[in-house]
């Protein structure tokens, strides 16, 4: 066996992917279970909302990314934080990971089991996506990134396939009022704080600088990715108000894979068995990134980024993962019940890391920039 590499760079990735990246991973919770929590018309006007706030957070995002620190990858961040508060900080970070990873995980095996595989169990299908996961994350972060694009190429246009649902016979111009909430026992706080956790991801851009071009107009590129996805989540959302209603959607599980059931076509059968094939390499992607992030979390903490990457190293990773997933599938997730305790969970850290990692690194490359200069 030859040198098992998993970290190491040949060539810089370009705008393509810094897209497909940012894009993807703002996409993984809003076909998950977002449109059945946001529930109300209103709603559309919280996604323009957080969508604009999520765009000044790309802006300070850029910033950090475009920071002489962040772009020496490890090096950098030991330079701008210390060595120390950088293992605490990777330590912290392996719960957070691993937080995103598991919901990713659970969410997509349960619309398989529900929707493709009923009479497999669920344990089987989650030993799957985590045997493939590791599969693709093994072969290095560049080979996975350029992964990405396949990725971003098999589902962005997965939207096209809701295009009927825009123009139903039924449908009318009441059906998206109200606009604005006149009854708040909808709690739609809850609703936005979900649309801005599901915003989240594109902060993990910062582990990934080494293999991206430094270069590269960061705030024109997320700009572009932050627009298409709030595109995405504003036609997908509608589809739904206008296919179930603002009566119904909040009874419906998956209604964004639910649709898809009453599409008819003269080819294919089940057209909702295609399309969840093929978010398998969405989903499987990102869970991949997120596997060598964690396993570079670990070295960190450990003290041993220094040393040179290992099968046994990465592989027990791997299978720590797999069984806390399981524990937490037995213990803590509920089936059929999509905003379960274990979700709730990752919306308060996927909130938390979007909007405080951006600021907090930013404020620390100032204080070190003024630092420097005295």
């Amino acid at each position: 066996m030859g040198d098992f590499i998993l970290f190491d760079k040949t060539a810089q990735l370009g705008k393509g992917y810094i897209i497909a990246f940012a894009n993807r991973s703002q996409m993984l919770y809003f076909i998950l279970f977002l449109p059945k929590f946001l529930e109300m018309p209103y709603s559309l006007l919280g996604i323009l909302a957080i969508g604009i706030l999520s765009q000044i957070n790309l802006f300070i995002l850029s910033k950090c990314l475009s920071s002489k620190y962040t772009q020496q990858g490890y090096q950098g961040f030991a330079d701008l934080l210390g060595r120390r508060t950088l293992r605490i900080i990777a330590f912290a970070g392996i719960a957070f990971i691993f937080i995103k990873m598991s919901l990713i995980i659970l969410g997509y095996a349960e619309i398989v089991h529900q929707f493709i595989f009923p009479a497999m169990q669920l344990p089987w299908m989650i030993l799957f996506i985590i045997l493939l996961s590791t599969y693709i994350a093994s072969q290095g972060m560049e080979k996975t990134l350029r992964f990405g694009i396949i990725a971003f190429l098999c589902t962005f246009w997965i939207i096209l396939l809701y295009i009927p649902y825009f123009f139903p016979p039924g449908a009318e111009l009441h059906d998206l009022y109200p606009l604005i909430p006149t009854d708040w026992s909808h709690n739609p706080w809850k609703g936005i704080l979900m649309v801005w956790s599901s915003l989240s991801g594109p902060e993990y851009l910062l582990l990934l600088l080494p293999w991206l071009n430094s270069k590269q107009k960061m705030l024109r590129y997320l700009s572009i990715a932050n627009a298409i996805s709030i595109l995405q989540y504003l036609l997908l959302f509608l589809g739904c108000l206008f296919f179930f209603g603002s009566t119904y959607l909040g009874k419906i599980g998956f209604p964004v894979v639910n649709m898809i059931r009453y599409l008819q076509s003269p080819v294919f059968e089940r057209v909702e068995i295609i399309m969840i094939s093929l978010l398998m390499f969405h989903y499987v992607f990102f869970i991949s990134v997120l596997l060598l992030c964690l396993y570079g979390a670990i070295r960190i903490s450990a003290g041993t980024q220094d040393k040179e990457t290992t099968r046994k190293g990465f592989y027990a990773v791997c299978l720590l993962v797999l069984a806390g997933v399981f524990f937490i599938q037995s213990f803590y997730w509920r089936e059929g019940k999509e905003l379960n305790g274990w979700a709730n969970v990752q919306l308060w850290s996927g909130a938390f890391t979007y909007l405080l990692i951006p600021s907090l690194l930013l404020a620390a490359t100032k204080i070190k920039g003024r630092g420097s200069s005295l």
